[in-house]
């Protein structure tokens, strides 16, 4: 079955080429979301999950690759949904015989464990307390940087509208003329605080990276000494620990770019709009504008305190995730019943490593 899946993975790899690029990423991403949503759907919500925003994404995503490769895209759309569907089928028709896999070798490893069960899980319960406490700072870090950034950006907007009200209150000179870049000159001051925002955000994820590679390798490390013969499966779920602790993290840094990205979307039409008012009658442009100049800096500033509430919690719900990935292995050392999100994790690791590994044989072949 793993062969018949990876097999179809590997064809979805040739297809779309071997440029290990950004765009190649999240095409996998796309095509695993699409198969993932097809499994876990009856067959009668299958037809309306292939007309879904997941297939369309997958699509435009295969578009993009072929546009760098002169490929025929639409020959790949064609082939690329269908296979979906048949690794679904796959799915549902060996979905016993998966699950029915991994509680073997789950068995297999609580019996190997047991002459150790209490150092083990010592063992581990240490790792946990330990990466608890290196994950806790960087949550608090998250939100001190946010709450930093936010009030800079705040004030950085602020001084732009301010510099307007000091030319309107003093009156001088021609006043449409003094003001007409400050609908420009406050778009650039958006799109560089924000981008600078961005980019702050970006040591955060990386040190939570770092202190996931840590601490898994001092887990195994810690694991070692116990039964050879238990190594590999124990190593299997290990790995299995790592890759969705590190895709936990991809996701929150995905999920933190596009929120600042909607900050800027959401501040834009802000600058756009002082473009309009600036065109009013120089004769009312004191009364005008004043007024609007408050409601505009106090707009801008409730959509800035908006965003630091809607991203704080990720830094928490992100320690979370990655401490429940550790206990969620712990409990795999008992007595265990397989869910259907292990069997679908099982499947996506297999798919991922396969794809990678195709994508890197190319490159060092086309260098070569």
């Amino acid at each position: 079955m793993l062969l018949k899946v990876t097999t179809l993975a590997l064809v979805l790899c040739a297809i779309t080429g071997s440029q290990a690029d950004v765009r190649t990423d999240q095409a996998v991403s796309a095509f695993w979301d699409y198969v993932s949503q097809l499994q876990s759907s009856t067959k009668d919500t299958v037809d309306q999950i292939q007309q879904s925003d997941i297939t369309k994404q997958l699509n435009v995503l295969i578009q993009d690759k072929m546009k760098s490769m002169n490929l025929y895209a639409g020959e790949l759309q064609s082939q690329v949904i269908p296979f979906a569907k048949q690794i679904h089928d796959q799915l549902t028709q060996d979905s016993e015989k998966i699950r029915e896999q991994i509680q073997q070798e789950l068995e297999q490893l609580r019996v190997k464990i047991s002459p150790y069960a209490d150092e083990v899980h010592k063992q581990v319960n240490k790792n946990l307390e330990e990466l608890q406490l290196k994950l806790t700072p960087y949550a608090e870090e998250l939100k001190s940087q946010l709450e930093k950034n936010t009030n800079t950006i705040s004030q950085q907007l602020r001084s732009v509208v301010q510099e307007m009200d000091s030319k309107i209150r003093d009156n001088a000179g021609n006043l449409q003329e003094s003001l007409a870049p400050y609908s420009e000159k406050l778009q650039a001051q958006i799109d560089e605080s924000v981008d600078q925002l961005r980019k702050q955000l970006n040591p955060y994820t990386d040190e939570v990276r770092d202190k996931i590679g840590h601490q898994v390798q001092k887990l195994r490390e810690s694991l070692s000494p116990y039964a050879e013969e238990m190594q590999e499966n124990l190593a299997k779920q290990i790995e299995s620990m790592e890759f969705q602790m590190r895709k936990s993290v991809e996701q929150a840094d995905t999920q933190l770019k596009q929120i600042t990205e909607q900050l800027k979307a959401q501040l834009s039409p802000y600058a756009d709009d002082l473009k309009e008012k600036l065109q009013v009658n120089a004769r009312d442009a004191k009364q005008t504008l004043e007024p609007y100049l408050t409601e505009l800096n106090q707009q801008m500033e409730q959509k800035i305190a908006e965003f630091k509430v809607s991203i704080t919690p990720y830094g928490e719900a992100l320690n979370k995730a990655l401490v429940q990935r550790v206990e969620d292995m712990k409990l795999k050392f008992g007595k265990y019943t397989v869910t259907v999100q292990d069997q679908m994790e099982y499947l996506e690791k297999d798919i991922r490593d396969k794809f990678s590994d195709f994508i890197n044989k190319g490159i060092t072949e086309t260098e070569n």
